[in-house]
């Protein structure tokens, strides 16, 4: 547990897509927070950092990191997915509060070991899942809970793409450790809603393909989990969807909630464009909004539209405040994300081997 005072400093590594992104902005937005160093050793990236962030300290590597452990409070880890475990790692051995990017490892045995050791160290260990504050799920979050849709039956939920040509580089590579593909991609997003939203899987079914001509992991994937509750959730993944489906649609036994659309915050933080105090953020235009009804359909003005709760990925380092300083839990466990690591690999071996795993509960 950190004290009240001066803002707690953080040493962010890497800044590519995720540091720079989403990492850096939500940081430095963050009250209590300061972006004390980035890790980096591209030219570019450097740059780029201290025109975002001026002032930062820069760093070639992570060792400089550890060896001034004394002057630093968080450790970011937003590398690619095969160093997680190892900086992890290597931080929470400098005596040092670590979030480490989603996925958190390659495997559930790894993540519940990293989770073992932080709690024998006395020290924060979390997982970035922004996703659970996109607009969408909060907004779905408030309409399970109002009750308006009854038991629910069936969650599906999709981030579809459309690039029919790969970009290369380690997500899309075909090596097994660089934990690459859209499973371990936006399958850990996916999965983590699910069970947020209805709690453990039991079964685990899925169908995994490389559809696009280059590309070395999976780009179009399927999951299919059964609850322990009973709820079926229905999670779809994919790099190469010529035409988009609903965000969200979910089936009750008194009605049906349909949301099309991404959240917003995303494209913003692409853009430039940064949460502040007074200004709104993560608001989208209400065209967008999700529709509650039954036998009809949205897309014809079935329904009713329902209002959309805001994005707030600055929630998740406010969380992580309140965590460091108060020494309230984080807002994404470890173990949590284990949970995560377990579905994720009982789909892997469903799609290899055409098979409906078991999941202990």
């Amino acid at each position: 547990m950190t004290g009240t005072g001066t803002p707690l400093r953080v040493g962010l590594i890497g800044y590519g897509l995720a540091g720079s992104v989403f990492h850096a902005p939500l940081i430095a937005a963050t009250e209590g927070l300061v972006l004390d160093t980035v890790v980096t050793s591209n030219p570019e990236r450097r740059e780029r950092a201290l025109t975002e962030h001026p002032g930062v300290r820069l760093a070639d590597g992570p060792g400089e990191l550890w060896a001034r452990a004394e002057k630093l409070d968080l450790v970011v880890v937003a590398s690619p997915n095969k160093t997680h475990v190892p900086l992890a790692d290597a931080a929470l051995d400098a005596g040092l509060a670590v979030v480490v990017d989603k996925p958190l490892a390659a495997t559930a045995a790894e993540a519940r070991a990293l989770a073992a050791r932080a709690a024998e160290r006395g020290l924060l260990l979390s997982v970035f899942q922004n996703r659970r504050w996109d607009n969408d799920f909060l907004t779905l979050a408030r309409v399970l809970e109002d009750g308006e849709l009854g038991d629910v039956h069936r969650f599906e939920s999709r981030f579809e793409r459309w690039r029919p040509r790969p970009k290369g580089g380690w997500r899309e590579s075909g090596d097994p450790g660089e934990i690459g593909g859209l499973l371990y991609d936006l399958g850990s997003h996916l999965v983590d809603q699910a069970l947020t939203l209805f709690g453990p899987a039991a079964r685990v079914y899925a169908e995994s393909d490389i559809r696009r001509p280059g590309a070395g992991a999976d780009d179009d994937t399927f999951i299919a989990l059964t609850h322990a509750n009973g709820v079926r959730s229905h999670l779809y993944m994919s790099a190469v969807a010529a035409q988009l489906g609903p965000r969200l649609r979910v089936l009750g036994s008194l009605a049906g909630f349909v949301k099309y659309g991404l959240d917003p915050q995303e494209a913003a933080l692409r853009e430039g464009k940064r949460p502040s105090p007074g200004t709104a953020w993560g608001v989208e235009d209400e065209s967008l909004r999700g529709r509650i009804g039954a036998g009809e359909s949205p897309a014809t003005g079935g329904g009713l539209a329902v209002a959309t709760v805001p994005g707030d990925y600055p929630a998740y380092y406010r969380a992580v405040v309140r965590a460091l300083r108060d020494g309230t839990p984080p807002p994404v466990t470890a173990g949590e994300a284990a949970a995560a690591l377990d579905v994720l690999e009982a789909a892997r071996r469903s799609a290899r081997e055409g098979v409906t795993v078991e999941v202990s509960v």
